[in-house]
């Protein structure tokens, strides 16, 4: 397997510029554990893909094939920029140092000067919010606070690919939707390229631009999905975005266990009798987020 980048180029790139090509990527671990198996996915600057799964299917694996901290069994991903951002599922944030001392982190690995770094961490902490806290040492700041500085420190380096693991998993629902609105200016403003990784099927379609839905182990893509919502997104969508199965009985999702299939159309009919005191429902947001739930719980 290969990963390729190409070498710094000073020239304007184009829109649909091609910054990520997996091909037939296959990933084997030594204990046999066939963890992904003929993936094919291209992202171009400007779209947001994000990635759905079970636990185990190789979502996270593609992200380490992108970045070079794996190398795959098999295939090719090659790819057409060398600045290249990663936000993990935890901050890594270095406890010792404060918040712009963590941000400046990366630029200093990359042998920028003290007063380039200090320019470039003061403007992404501007980006993400965190005025104010720049001296703040990690064990002072809230979880979402912790992913911010992490957001931050990527962006020092002007990333033209971002890779995001999970980054919001573990903050509480209010902090994971102000920081998702927060990513989608940034993505809005910076044009840059993002694989994104969850298991929330509503935040998928809300921020992506395409959604891309794996079977279980070993990973294959079934289905993608292109999402119809201009950017920016409008916040409100979201509370469009639950699974009305109810809406398509004829189809079990589930398979034979039709109990659960109940339960969970039970569980949507309410969602949806919520979303009516709301406000009426949005039609197409609905259907594709039933679209991706119910590719996803097929595998």
């Amino acid at each position: 397997m290969t990963v390729t980048a190409p070498a710094p180029s000073a020239t304007q790139a184009p829109a649909n510029e091609v910054l990520l090509d997996f091909s037939n990527v296959e990933m084997t671990f030594p204990d046999g554990t066939i963890a992904l198996q003929g993936v094919d996915l291209v992202v171009k600057r400007g779209e947001f893909v994000t990635v759905v799964g079970p636990s185990g299917c190789g979502k996270s694996t593609l992200l380490r094939i992108a970045s070079g901290l794996e190398t795959a069994s098999q295939g090719s991903a090659e790819l057409g920029t060398d600045r290249i951002g990663y936000v993990f599922q935890d901050a890594t944030l270095l406890p010792w140092r404060n918040v712009t001392a963590n941000v400046e982190l990366l630029a200093e690995l990359h042998g920028e000067s003290k007063k380039d770094r200090s320019v470039k961490a003061k403007e992404a902490i501007d980006l993400v919010g965190l005025n104010g806290f720049e001296k703040h040492l990690p064990k002072a700041l809230s979880g979402g606070m912790k992913m911010r500085a992490s957001l931050a420190r990527s962006l020092t380096l002007d990333p033209e690919l971002f890779l995001f693991d999970e980054p919001f998993g573990a903050l509480d629902e209010i902090t994971r939707e102000r920081l998702n609105d927060e990513l989608i200016k940034l993505f809005n403003a910076k044009n840059f390229a993002g694989l994104f990784i969850t298991h929330s099927v509503s935040e998928a379609v809300y921020m992506s631009t395409k959604v891309v839905v794996m079977s279980g182990r070993p990973g294959k893509i079934v289905e993608t999905f292109d999402v119809p919502f201009a950017q920016p997104r409008d916040p409100d969508i979201r509370f469009t975005l639950s699974t009305p199965l109810s809406s398509a009985k004829s189809r079990t999702p589930f398979g034979r266990d039709t109990a659960t299939h109940d339960h969970y159309l039970e569980r949507n009919d309410r969602d949806r009798r919520h979303r009516q005191r709301r406000g009426a429902p949005h039609a197409r947001a609905a259907r594709n987020a039933h679209r991706i739930e119910a590719a996803r719980e097929e595998e």
